[in-house]
């Protein structure tokens, strides 16, 4: 049986944390001993203002139920609102130990339709956003020698999904984030991971039948979150998650080819196609320049050299 999980003493800060996903990442957190900062703006899913004050609400429901939290509007593509949430996070509690970005809208419309002002600001949220909250608190958790940093990403930016171009990007761009985040945070016991969700919520509503609405509730995912964000969580993880089921996306390279000198042609490339694309024996890159490091060797190897590193 694995270890209890529980964070008595941690503060967590769940931006868009009014409705849907992160509302139930917000009350299971806090259910679990966390003081919480429920971040939300109180806007509609496509980022357009209107006066809802969902942060209260859950912040309440949390202290109804004998927790502690705090609330605050913070527009997350916004630095110095950011900035204000965590200097008030730090006057009540003294500490940031769990950062789960969740805040994101929609702005759906064919790439060739889309307005660049609708794709600017989805990718300001979410990918912005998220910096945004990760930069502030990150010095914080330097200092402490821990953090929990949660991403969220999207099966629409590991797959692509037909109009939403500005949104798989933003999606899409979390992996890259998270990679070089586990790297730089390692040191300070700072974890960062990355969720792929899929529930039943304000975005979702319209796309998906009631059967599938009533089995992908945000509850169902929640406890994946809290694994993710827990003293024991790993780090570099993408999870996919939705109705109770977990998985993991891994980004693989295969072994490839090598063409050498009048061999490296256009022509040639499209022969070795077949090849080039073979998943026999591929492997994760830890890093950028393990793929760095296997393209010279492999050439190295071609031309029946040896590099200097690998003579050390």
């Amino acid at each position: 049986m694995a270890e209890a999980i529980h964070f008595d003493g941690q503060v967590a800060i769940v931006t868009g944390a009014g409705v849907g996903l992160g509302r139930s990442h917000a009350l299971q957190l806090a259910g679990r001993g966390a003081k919480v900062v429920v971040n939300d703006p109180g806007v509609a899913t496509d980022g357009e203002a209107r006066e809802i004050n969902v942060a209260h609400t859950v912040a309440a429901a949390i202290v109804a139920n004998g927790g502690e939290a705090i609330a605050h509007r913070a527009d997350v593509s916004s630095a110095d609102d950011v900035a204000d949430m965590v200097e008030q996070t730090m006057e009540n509690w003294g500490r940031i130990d769990i950062v789960v970005n969740n805040a994101g809208i929609l702005r759906d419309k064919t790439f060739g339709k889309m307005r660049m002002d609708d794709f600017r600001k989805v990718v300001d949220v979410h990918l912005i956003g998220s910096a945004n909250v990760t930069h502030a608190c990150w010095p914080i958790m330097r200092k402490q020698k821990y953090g929990r940093v949660l991403l969220t990403s999207s099966s629409s930016g590991l797959y692509g999904n037909f109009g939403q171009s500005n949104y798989g990007a933003a999606k899409a761009a979390m992996i890259g984030l998270m990679n070089v985040l586990a790297q730089e945070g390692a040191r300070d016991d700072i974890r960062v991971n990355t969720l792929a969700p899929t529930a039943a919520t304000r975005m979702t509503e319209e796309l998906l039948p009631d059967d599938a609405l009533a089995l992908l509730a945000p509850e169902t995912i929640s406890p994946g979150v809290l694994y993710l964000v827990s003293k024991h969580a790993p780090t570099r993880f993408i999870m996919g998650a939705g109705a109770g089921c977990y998985a993991q996306t891994r980004i693989y390279e295969t072994p490839g080819v090598v063409l050498v000198g009048e061999e490296n042609t256009p022509e040639a490339v499209a022969a070795a196609f077949a090849d080039i694309q073979s998943p026999d024996n591929q492997q994760p890159m830890p890093d950028a320049f393990s793929q760095t490091l296997k393209f010279a060797r492999n050439a190295a190897r071609a031309r029946g050299l040896e590099l200097s590193w690998d003579k050390k």
